[in-house]
């Protein structure tokens, strides 16, 4: 499915907040066309990561690497801070974002929401940009939604519509940070559906989810964090059908249990 290029690459990742260390050094590696789903209880910094991946939030220690282009850093330990603020911007736009709570401005409509970034942001031609952000709202099922605004839609249709947002941007992946978390069961089917669908376009994305069926589903490779740690990681049958350790096996029941 996934070509040699590594999107994202990551290597040895640490993260603190003051004392509390909560990534202690990871490894997650993405190629083009590939789907990997990060899975864990609360706390294992699953977010925490996608975070770093995105420079939301700055590490203290390890490598991040985009199409092979590392990120420039100045400063060390808790100083350590992205040295080219123009690559930042440039890594930040290709990796687009889809976040738990949408994230929408309440004051725009859906179709100007989705328009916002690739005019102000990437400065491209507004006529093109509708024309793309039409498209993409058809593409996740609420074309009729253009006009209407944030609070006159469902919880699913929102974050349909944060996903036709982070697709205009035209991104080289797609970060979901629990994308259906937030949402009740009927409405959370309708964002499964649209993320299965550009799983099988064969985009690539990172996926942090307590959805265990979305993630064996869509992905190429599954990575179970455990306080900070890589317990097991490997294709979605082996991790989920014969899981190695003993956490990801505890894991995995508690979720089948609740």
């Amino acid at each position: 499915m996934s070509d040699s290029t590594a999107v994202i690459e990551i290597s040895n990742l640490h993260k603190s907040y003051g004392q509390l260390e909560v990534l202690k050094g990871v490894d997650i590696h993405a190629s083009r066309g590939d789907v990997v789903s990060l899975i864990g209880s609360s706390g294992s910094g699953k977010s925490t990561l996608l975070r770093c991946a995105n420079l939301l939030e700055d590490s203290q220690q390890g490598e991040i690497l985009f199409k092979g282009e590392p990120v420039k850093w100045k400063g060390e330990g808790h100083n350590r801070r992205p040295a080219d603020a123009k690559q930042v911007l440039r890594i930040r736009t290709n990796l687009s974002m889809v976040f738990q709570q949408f994230n929408l401005w309440a004051h725009m409509t859906i179709l100007q929401n989705v328009m916002e970034a690739p005019v102000t942001v990437l400065g491209r031609d507004r006529g093109e940009v509708e024309s793309a952000a039409r498209a993409y709202l058809d593409k996740v099922g609420i074309g009729d939604k253009c006009d209407a605004y944030p609070a006159q839609l469902s919880g699913g249709q929102q974050q349909r519509a944060a996903i036709a947002r982070a697709l205009c941007m035209e991104p080289e992946a797609l970060l979901f940070d629990e994308p259906t978390s937030a949402l009740d069961p009927e409405l959370e089917q309708e964002v499964v559906r649209v993320i299965k669908d550009l799983a099988a376009e064969g985009r690539t994305m990172l996926i942090v989810t307590h959805d265990m069926k979305l993630s064996h589903d869509v992905s190429d490779h599954v990575v179970f964090l455990h306080q900070g740690l890589i317990e097991e990681q490997g294709p979605p049958d082996t991790l989920f059908g014969a899981p190695k350790s003993e956490r990801l096996r505890g894991f995995l029941s508690a979720t089948h249990a609740a």
